[in-house]
């Protein structure tokens, strides 16, 4: 599909065009939320709205290069999350690959526009244009787009590429620093979730278990009323829970019966090493996992370790990841026991609501227990185990 027509709707009146206050407005207006967003839809958004509230554009886009996949992309509202086209395709196609911005009056007359799409659609694509976005380094790294002119004149004009050229220098460079901050929180998301699975590999259980314990509390999280964002953000911590797991012995992690007193006091201080692993950085992210590593063993009555911490005490985070952590060791096959039925999971966890379990966050587990099964049967185990015994 051609960019130029990917959106669909009925042209909006005709407007005036801009003075030079109104136009300041505009920029002063849109910069200022630009500069403190940190989500990269939302800067697509705003930036999307600013070119066209600036050059009375019926649409404006804003797309990025995803050269992992030769493509291009754009997060817009409308109900779509996200759009894709071929890297070279269209007007802005050619725009990025020529690193030259476009000016076109009469779209149908050029043979890079798709007026098959315009058939298919309703949609009629007149006049274009399309500026690249030159980051730091000097490379491009994508283009705002503007289809068809609400003014009288009805075509773009000299002067409107010049604003849509000011447009992208405003705001280019944040986006660049949007775009940065999305990949390292990516790098962050994968090494994590790596990590993760080598500390329950190490003790025969599959990367599954880490995906279903981060689904699961992302679930707990948002029944607790979290933000998508702080929700999200526990789902990528979660998986560190059990990371001191690389240091216990072997012997220990994978013995087919009940441990010794001796032996579970060391398999306790897994809770303490993945502390002292994450504990010190200061990315938020690790910073949160290390509280979930730390706490995730604490019991809502005292009982737990490493430091016996009572109620509230116990962090938020720690008290989510507790209870998915059990939902999913109690219903899942483990060396040294069977997996418990889901009837008798249900029990344990209405015994310890207050016991071991925060009481709200148990609530919210049985509202979201439809949720929380239908991962655990997305997530299965592709090896299961054959245990020989099970713990008392």
């Amino acid at each position: 599909m051609d960019d130029e027509t990917l959106f669909n709707g009925p042209m909006e009146p005709l407007y005036d065009e801009l003075g030079a206050e109104q136009m300041l407005r505009i920029i002063f207006n849109y910069t200022t939320k630009i500069a403190n967003e940190r989500s990269l839809q939302r800067v697509l958004i705003l930036m999307a709205d600013m070119g066209r509230e600036m050059i009375r554009a019926d649409r404006c886009t804003v797309w990025i290069i995803d050269h992992s996949r030769g493509e291009l992309f754009t997060r817009v509202s409308h109900g779509v999350e996200e759009l894709r086209i071929p890297l070279g395709s269209g007007f802005v196609g050619h725009s990025i690959a020529t690193g030259e911005p476009l000016l076109i009056e009469n779209a149908a007359l050029d043979p890079r526009h798709n007026s098959e799409n315009d058939r298919a659609t309703g949609y009629r694509t007149h006049t274009v244009i399309t500026v690249p976005f030159v980051g730091s380094d000097g490379q491009i790294i994508g283009a705002y787009q503007a289809v068809n002119k609400l003014a009288a004149s009805g075509v773009f004009s000299r002067q409107d590429l010049e604003y849509l050229k000011l447009a992208a220098s405003y705001a280019g460079k944040s986006l660049e620093s949007v775009i940065l901050h999305e990949e390292i929180a990516s790098t962050q998301r994968e090494l994590i979730l790596a990590l993760g699975e080598i500390g329950e590999s190490r003790s025969k259980e599959t990367g599954y278990h880490v995906k279903r314990v981060a689904e699961y509390s992302y679930i707990l999280a948002l029944g607790l009323g979290f933000a998508q964002t702080e929700a999200e953000h526990l789902k990528m911590a979660s998986p560190m829970h059990d990371i001191g797991k690389i240091a216990i012995p072997d012997s220990i992690l994978q013995k087919p019966g009940k441990l010794t007193t001796e032996e579970y006091e060391l398999m306790k201080t897994h809770t303490v090493i993945g502390y002292n692993m994450l504990g010190s950085s200061k990315r938020e992210l690790l910073h949160s996992a290390a509280y979930i590593a730390h706490q995730h063993h604490e019991k809502w009555n005292g009982s737990g370790y490493p430091q016996g911490l009572q109620g509230h005490d116990i962090h938020l985070y720690g008290r989510i990841t507790a209870v998915a952590d059990v939902f999913d060791a109690l219903g899942s096959d483990r060396v040294y026991k069977k997996a418990w039925e889901l009837d008798r999971i249900i029990s344990l966890m209405k015994e310890e609501r207050g016991q071991h379990f925060d009481p709200r966050i148990v609530d919210v587990f049985f509202t979201q227990l439809p949720r929380l099964l239908a991962i655990r049967d997305q997530y299965q185990d592709p090896l299961l185990f054959s245990p020989q015994s099970e713990l008392a």
